[in-house]
């Protein structure tokens, strides 16, 4: 996240904390301004303790919307960085509509808004759609018009793999984690591929570079499975059982590799992760089984 957009995001946290202040300091004035007129008549004028209270309500309504502006602010930002008619191929792409996704994207970029985010989706539709000729040649694109984005590297690596040259989906991956050291999905990725070109030793570094930052489910569970088979293969019991443990609290990350299977039926890539979802969820029943016999 860019420095900018955490500032933005800040921003927001901000307004809602002072908006959800100033709403307890109006509830607080209008509970201790109905006390007093239990016991006293109401005055005339506005006391000192209401004038507090409604200016927290302003207060409230303010931050309310201030944060309204920068959430808006963001989105717009969001839909700029990745162009018009993103969405709505990416939901193409998740429907296996690849021809009419590939005909949005590309009329995108024909009109000129060209992002890395836009050339990998476009990449994965060709490749999904059988075209590999036009996925590796829209993936080298990507890296000629943006290469110092490591995004770019990852839809380069992305090409690769759907021609099983793992080898060199590898070497993309590790430009990127170059450009990108803080990012965890590019070490996951690189891992994978590691992995699938007979690196063992190179995945579980990769891996470990991973674990050290928090990720999105779909690849927590992947990391932590191979992370647990290695740490209980050298002899590291506790590092394998915490490992266990979050590859189970994230089991739910493999739905969306499911999903991505059903594009994936008749190539090489595809074949193998069917295998390995298959291995992490007997791992799953075994290490869940395990602890209900105990209990």
């Amino acid at each position: 996240m860019s420095v900018r957009r955490r500032i933005a995001w800040g921003a927001v946290i901000v307004s809602v904390a002072f908006a959800a202040l100033g709403f307890i300091v109006f509830a607080l004035g209008v509970l201790i301004e109905l006390a007093d007129g239990i016991t006293q008549p109401l005055d005339p004028y506005i006391s000192p303790v209401m004038q507090m209270s409604l200016a927290g309500l302003c207060l409230s309504a303010t931050m309310v919307l201030l944060g309204f502006l920068l959430v808006g602010i963001l989105l717009a930002r969001q839909s700029r960085h990745y162009g018009a008619g993103y969405g709505e191929a990416y939901r193409l792409i998740q429907k296996m509509q690849f021809p009419q996704a590939i005909q949005l994207l590309e009329r995108v970029l024909a009109g000129g808004k060209i992002t890395p985010d836009l050339l990998m989706l476009l990449t994965s539709a060709y490749a999904y759609n059988g075209q590999l000729a036009k996925a590796q040649e829209t993936a080298d694109r990507a890296v000629e018009m943006f290469p110092g984005d490591a995004g770019a590297y990852i839809t380069l690596a992305n090409g690769y793999r759907m021609q099983a040259s793992y080898g060199e989906a590898a070497i993309a991956l590790q430009t990127a984690a170059q450009l990108s050291p803080a990012q965890p999905i590019v070490w996951a990725e690189l891992g994978f591929v590691q992995q699938l070109s007979g690196e063992h030793d190179s995945a579980i570094e990769s891996f470990k570079h991973a674990a050290l930052y928090s990720m999105p489910s779909m690849y927590a569970v992947r990391v932590n499975y191979h992370l647990s088979r290695h740490y209980l293969k050298v002899g590291e019991r506790d590092n394998a059982e915490s490992a266990t443990d979050r590859m189970i609290a994230t089991q739910q990350g493999l739905q969306a590799w499911k999903s991505t299977l059903r594009a994936l039926q008749g190539t090489a890539y595809g074949s193998l992760l069917h295998y390995e979802l298959e291995k992490i969820e007997d791992a799953i029943a075994e290490k869940q089984g395990k602890r209900k016999n105990e209990t």
